[in-house]
């Protein structure tokens, strides 16, 4: 049997059932690549080489290590201390807990909708097995001896078809969603243990007397490559 076939037996709930798959899917492609892409870098790496910047004095490279990567979410809050590393830890942690306001709702966009598509998709597939039901029993009442058992078999086709659909679309969208939902939670958690490493980091360089180093950026400095995990 094919697909089209296929979705004309299954009655109308086949087709919002398909809806849910295609936004589901859409979701999960553009979600995974930014956060597996875009979001997620080695983030141990990347704060081994701040970390020995900051040492050696050089805040200006650990900005620009900062600069290699400006989509990438680490580096934009490690940045919002960098930038205050004259002033305050105070300052510099005000700093960054702004930048993590910003990141952190972009990280999470959007990976609600894939449990409510899943839970909905898996509704749908019960509601047409409903009225898969619901035609049976009706065609065995009413329909004539010779009717009966074509109408008794469209409407059992109705509520497998329909209950195979969804859970055939639900199931895919909730793997995919603890996945992408696991990966998340680990790059928020990088992020918030390294702002803290930062800021203490900082503070104590200032308690050593050893001081920020200058903001503006004086020659080429080293190479700096993006930290991608």
């Amino acid at each position: 049997m094919d697909f089209a076939n296929w979705m004309k037996d299954g009655g109308p709930f086949m087709w919002p059932i398909l809806l849910c798959g295609v936004v589901g899917a859409a979701v999960t492609i553009e979600r995974a690549v930014y956060i597996y892409g875009r979001a997620g870098i080695d983030a141990r790496g990347f704060m081994a080489v701040i970390q020995r910047a900051l040492l050696d004095g050089d805040t200006d490279g650990a900005l620009r290590q900062c600069s290699a990567d400006p989509g990438a979410a680490l580096p934009r809050v490690i940045k919002a201390g960098l930038v205050r590393a004259d002033r305050p830890v105070a300052e510099v942690r005000a700093g960054m807990d702004e930048a993590q306001a910003e990141v952190f709702p972009q990280i999470n966009k959007r990976l609600a909708l894939l449990p409510m598509l899943a839970n909905v998709s898996t509704l749908l597939g019960l509601l047409g097995t409903i009225q898969g039901l619901i035609v049976s029993f009706h065609s065995v009442g009413e329909a004539t001896a010779e009717q009966r058992s074509a109408k008794l078999a469209e409407g059992i086709a109705v509520a497998m078809y329909t209950t195979y659909f969804g859970l055939l679309v639900a199931i895919p969208i909730m793997v995919a969603h603890a996945m992408i939902a696991d990966r998340a939670n680990g790059v928020l958690d990088a992020i918030d243990h390294a702002a803290m490493k930062l800021a203490n980091l900082l503070e104590a360089r200032r308690a050593s007397g050893r001081g920020p180093a200058p903001e503006t950026p004086s020659g080429d400095g080293p190479n700096v490559v993006p930290f991608r995990s």
